[in-house]
């Protein structure tokens, strides 16, 4: 299929805007709305560049240095950003489904409400980043430091975060039915009014964790160091259903 006049003249500039930014620095540059579907940015420094809207769907951009750029409400669907630096970066409302962000710098990024369904998101920094009311559905968060974070609303369905750090994360209202938390840290964090309905909570660090008006029927205990018995014992009659139980195998701590 050839290409008519209009589209090799699009071509011809997405190329030469693809060659500007990769020669020269585009720091706070304004590429509002640009379209880069499928470009090779691999490396680009785009620190604090306005790519607010841009079209980057399966875009390369593999190690480039986004940080506190600004990429609200852009298609990032498919991107490589695997090794990306996107620490403050503004994300709010963008479409990162599917997208790779293995190894990627999202410490303190703006994420709220940015669907990040299917995207890979092992070995990423998620240090106190915003993801509130974000689409995580089957995201894969095992392990990841969210320590911090705040998933306040969001999708999480599919997800696993079985080993994550949770650490003092902002978890209200949350849903978390039928997840994996098992091994968590969730020391601190604050459960209020989530639904754990399900969940799997096996082995997870609760100290300091704020249960309060979550509802917990049928969700999995055991083994959390954190617990008082008094916590343990409303939980239970909230519906929490303890592997530990009789017997007490759990090493709950006691209040004194």
């Amino acid at each position: 299929m050839t290409l008519d006049n209009d589209e090799e003249i699009e071509a011809d500039d997405k190329a030469r805007l693809v060659q500007e930014i990769i020669t020269k620095v585009a720091k706070g540059r304004n590429l509002s709305r640009a379209y880069l579907s499928g470009a090779n940015l691999s490396g680009a420094y785009l620190s604090r560049a306005d790519l607010s809207g841009a079209y980057l769907s399966d875009a390369n951009l593999s190690g480039a240095n986004l940080i506190d750029a600004d990429l609200s409400r852009a298609d990032l669907s498919g991107a490589n950003l695997s090794r990306a630096y996107l620490s403050r970066a503004y994300l709010s409302g963008a479409d990162l489904s599917r997208a790779d962000l293995s190894d990627a710098n999202l410490s303190d990024a703006d994420l709220s409400d940015a669907n990040l369904s299917d995207a890979d998101l092992s070995d990423a920094g998620l240090f106190c980043a915003n993801l509130s009311g974000a689409n995580l559905s089957g995201a894969n968060l095992s392990g990841r430091n969210l320590s911090g974070a705040n998933l306040s609303g969001a999708n999480l369905s599919g997800a696993n975060l079985s080993g994550a750090d949770l650490f003092r994360a902002n978890l209200s209202g949350a849903d978390l039915s039928g997840r994996n938390l098992s091994g968590a840290n969730l020391s601190g964090a604050n459960l209020s009014g989530a639904n754990l309905s399900g969940a799997n909570l096996s082995g997870a660090y609760l100290y300091s964790a704020n249960l309060s008006g979550a509802a917990v029927e049928k969700a999995q205990f055991g083994a959390n160091l954190g617990l008082t018995e008094e916590m343990k014992h409303d939980l239970k009659r909230r519906g929490a259903i303890f592997e530990d139980s009789p017997g007490d195998r759990s090493g709950v701590l006691s209040r004194r």
